[in-house]
């Protein structure tokens, strides 16, 4: 199972990620627990200087940008077979 966090104060742009993670999950039958990380103290545990950001099993993937549905399917199913 995927541990994914998305980072962000509730911008626009956090939002679609967070969205688009669930719409990846869902389409793809992937299972995972996905949590919201809102503080800057959350952030900095991270290293994430731009959000919003994407942890998946503890490794940070993105920072700054929402991916393409395309290419979060690849980091996941990448990050699931590890």
């Amino acid at each position: 199972m995927l541990d994914i966090k998305v980072l962000g104060p509730g911008c626009t742009n956090c939002i679609r990620l967070e969205k688009l993670v669930c719409e990846v999950l869902e389409e793809n039958n992937l299972e995972a627990t996905v949590e919201k990380l809102i503080t800057f103290d959350d952030f900095a545990r991270y290293g994430v200087m731009i959000t919003p950001a994407l942890v998946v099993n503890g490794k940070v993937l993105t920072q700054g940008k929402v991916p393409t549905k395309h290419t979060l399917l690849h980091w996941l199913t990448d990050s699931q077979n590890k």
